[in-house]
């Protein structure tokens, strides 16, 4: 790599948010793939594009909209399915377009020239922010100490929630406190993917991982870097070539999920001719 491009500020931005991004998306990636709730993720990502929308109608940091939006959303859709009976899709399909609606029409009501949203469609890791940057930062050192200290009763809520109930009678409180960070995760790395994006972020690194491991300490480790190696790779790319860095992002991840996954069966299968030939 050209070592010239390390006297940009953005530059530098760009890789504290890669890094960031990485051990943020790596912990709460691993919780939401392991409970198989990608969907409901991603019902959160678009749903907070409401609050991007409020955020610039009223005139505050469309971030601090999404935020807000996100975990009401996550937490609207936890009460929905549970509290209401509603099937957990069909509420996740109603807030998904609800958010994207009150986006388009606070964003549409804005006074003055339209907001470009390109940043927060496809993001836009150029123009990371300090502010982003430690919010990322905070976001990071509260889910390593929350992952950290609740680590047992997260690994049996994310793989047996009925066991964890034996284990721990404050399960719904868990459920709606880690909902509610998954959700402020997402929206604190829209501007890294996008709204459109962000999720793969949150789902390629740990199903990278879990080629090669089912434990889920190993899981997180191997996501945080994963999502590292394919966030850099990509910004680097993507500042050479000239092309949109959050899109370049995400290919690079599957082209790492890829070349893990073919590695991973010649590995299974030299392995199997070894045996035979033992």
């Amino acid at each position: 790599m050209d070592t010239t491009i390390f006297q940009y500020e953005f530059v530098i931005k760009g890789l504290l948010g890669a890094i960031f991004a990485s051990i943020t998306a790596g912990l709460a990636g691993t919780y939401i793939v392991s409970k198989r709730m990608v969907f409901l993720s991603g019902g959160i990502t678009h749903a907070s594009f409401g609050g991007i929308g409020i955020g610039y109608f009223i005139g505050i940091n469309p971030v601090i909209g999404a935020a807000v939006f996100g975990i009401l959303s996550a937490l609207g859709i936890e009460y929905l399915s549970v509290r209401q009976k509603i099937r957990e899709d069909s509420a996740i399909g109603m807030l998904w377009a609800f958010g994207m609606a009150v986006g388009i029409i606070f964003i549409y009501l804005t006074p003055g020239y339209s907001p470009n949203l390109m940043s927060y469609l496809f993001g836009s890791i150029l123009t990371v922010t300090n502010a982003d940057i430690i919010a990322l930062g905070i976001m990071s050192l509260i889910l390593i100490f929350y992952f950290g200290v609740f680590y047992r009763t997260i690994l049996y809520i994310s793989f047996d929630e009925q066991f964890a109930r034996t284990y721990s009678s404050y399960v719904d409180i868990f459920k709606y406190l880690t909902t509610s960070l998954v959700a402020l995760t997402i929206v604190l790395n829209i501007r890294m993917a996008g709204v459109v994006l962000v999720l793969s972020l949150l789902t390629i690194p740990p199903n990278i991982a879990m080629i090669f491991t089912r434990v889920y300490f190993r899981i997180v480790i191997w996501s945080v870097i994963a999502g590292f190696l394919g966030t850099v790779t990509g910004y680097t790319i993507s500042y050479f070539a000239g092309i949109p860095v959050g899109a370049t992002i995400i290919f690079t991840l599957v082209i790492i999920w890829a070349l893990a996954k073919g590695l991973h069966y010649l590995i299974g299968k030299f392995s199997k001719v070894a045996i035979r030939t033992v």
